[in-house]
């Protein structure tokens, strides 16, 4: 019998060994193409859409300007969860819930002063179990609401009411930014020696629970509301503070380019690549506070320069997170500095904007200074931004949110509706004129087919808040008929002459009234249709019209 060869091995192992070595193969060629493209890949702007795409959205348009839909207005704190570190953040209260209020009761329950069933003959706002029930009640009837904290229960009205007053966020803001309420409620009693509350009344109805100020003059005692002022904003134009101090920063500064009096989206992606750049090359950015509001936001339908930056977005936590200071503050310094001495302040001119950052990244100047003077759109601040820098500079949209003051608007319409109310957003104005773009709008946003489609979307009877551009305002009647229709002019009292917003805005206009104009109106109405339960859009629900024209969907 002839032996076996120890040479040979069986076909079957020599099969196995070579599909384990292809297999290995391909594990190893795939974690080296992960690999590099874990290296090389940079992610996108948050926006609504890619870096590249935005670039040729500028750039295929005439005079390469930003002309999408300004019928929505979304910043920061709109597109990415805010994420502040804690050495920048405001301290913020740990939100109330369910927990933290048992906790609270058996501290109440335990302590030795706790009170008999019989102090339960007549309503107590002082008792701590009154402010427990209110608490409990929010919970229960906002449930979008954060609540972070409570000041004490005031008599109201009657002997059975109690007025409040608390700090919440709504849980549809990515940001920490705080809000107050106030309101009445009348308590009666449960069972086991407990408060519960009979009813309540709606937004800052517990008008006793507002702070109060001792009325100055003609030795009079007595008590006044407050001036109407938000007491968490702080936008306040920082100093740059010593001469010393001045020379030893390091400035980024921008001249005016042809973005002034471009859309407002145009200008927050230009102004972001600026600052963006200053980040990048750890300079702070001179700002220039002077909007030009484009004529797209205007009755007049024309440019109108002078709009302060604070009127739109949130300068306060702008400087809280990026380092700024505004040009007037930057050039009274600059002058003072050379006036005063022999050596002049380092300075480089930058004219064009093919000079890269990577370029000045190791330039030593005190001031970098961007000119740009090139005809459009050559003079674009956004074109630094462009090719080999968009791998660099990463615009940063969390630094951009909008006016806290707008905001304070949103939350009184939307604690007005008891946060409890669905949104419809109807796009009409230029483009339901353009019939050859937009061949169906017109008829597909009409007053019948707008209720004919919204009664298969949402429950009769409801709060229904319309976000719209159509100017005229009995436009949505017909819809009455099945819901509470709200409208944005609905609430003009919020930024009328007797507001919070009209005396602060007119602090920061030198006392001179500010128009309400077209960009806050937009800010406003999407906003307030984020918050929304049930939102309808336009050219998602209510037409098959493309959003940006004829096939373009």
């Amino acid at each position: 019998m002839k032996e076996p060869n120890p040479g040979t091995e069986p076909i079957g192992q020599n099969l196995i060994k070579l599909i384990s070595n292809l297999c290995f193969s391909v594990f190893v060629f795939s974690v080296l193409i992960f690999t590099a493209i874990a290296i090389t890949y940079q992610p996108p702007d948050p926006w609504l859409e890619s870096a590249p795409a935005l670039t040729k959205l500028f750039t295929q348009n005439e005079n390469a300007t930003f002309k999408n839909d300004d019928s929505v207005l979304k910043t920061g704190e709109d597109l990415v969860p805010v994420v502040v570190a804690p050495a920048i953040a405001p301290s913020v209260a740990d939100p109330i819930t369910e927990v933290t209020i048992e906790k609270t009761e058996a501290l109440i329950n335990d302590s030795s002063a706790q009170s008999s069933c019989e102090d339960l003959e007549k309503v107590n706002c002082s008792d701590p179990r009154a402010l427990i029930a209110i608490e409990r009640f929010n919970l229960r009837v906002f449930k979008s609401i954060v609540f972070l904290e409570y000041q004490s229960p005031v008599n109201g009205s009657k002997p059975d009411e109690c007025d409040v007053t608390w700090r919440f966020r709504n849980k549809k803001e990515k940001s920490w930014r705080k809000y107050r309420d106030f309101r009445r409620f009348r308590l009666g009693f449960g069972e086991n020696c407990t408060y519960k509350v009979v009813h309540a009344d709606g937004w800052h109805s517990g008008v006793n629970a507002r702070r109060f100020r001792a009325r100055a003059g003609n030795g009079t005692r007595g008590k006044l509301a407050p001036p109407a002022r938000d007491e968490q904003i702080n936008d306040t134009i920082p100093t740059l503070g010593s001469e010393a101090s001045f020379r030893k920063g390091r400035y980024l500064y921008y001249s005016r380019g042809g973005d002034y009096c471009k859309g407002m989206n145009h200008y927050m992606w230009s102004f972001l690549c600026g600052l963006g750049e200053a980040m990048f090359l750890n300079r702070t950015f001179v700002m220039d506070f002077s909007v030009c509001l484009a004529a797209t936001y205007n009755p007049s339908n024309k440019d109108e320069e002078g709009k302060d930056f604070r009127y739109y977005f949130d300068f306060e936590h702008l400087k809280e997170v990026a380092s700024v200071v505004e040009e007037g503050e930057f050039l009274r310094d600059w002058k003072k500095w050379d006036r005063s001495h022999k050596r002049k302040v380092p300075l480089r001119k930058v004219v064009t904007h093919k000079v890269t950052p990577m370029q000045l990244k190791k330039d030593r100047s005190t001031i970098i200074w961007r000119q740009f003077d090139a005809p459009e759109p050559e003079n674009y601040w956004y074109r630094v931004c462009e090719g080999q820098a968009s791998k660099y500079i990463q615009r940063p949209w969390h630094a951009l949110w909008k006016s806290k003051r707008l905001m304070n608007i949103v939350t009184e319409i939307s604690g007005q509706m008891d946060w409890d109310f669905d949104a419809v957003h109807v796009v009409r104005g230029e483009k339901a004129q353009n019939k050859e773009l937009w061949p169906h709008l017109d008829y597909d946003t009409s007053p019948d087919m707008l209720l004919q489609k919204l009664k298969g979307i949402i429950q009769p009877w409801r709060h229904l808040y319309v976000a719209t551009n159509e100017p005229f305002y009995n436009y949505f009647d017909k819809l009455r008929s099945q819901y509470k229709v709200h409208l944005l002019d609905d609430y003009k009292a919020l930024w009328g002459n007797t507001s919070e917003w009209y005396n602060e805005t007119m602090q920061l206009n030198n006392n001179r009234p500010v128009e309400f104009d077209g960009y806050m109106r937009v800010a406003v109405d999407t906003e307030v249709l984020y918050r929304a339960k049930t939102k309808v859009e336009t050219f998602y629900n209510l037409t098959k019209d493309c959003k940006d024209g004829v096939n373009t969907c």
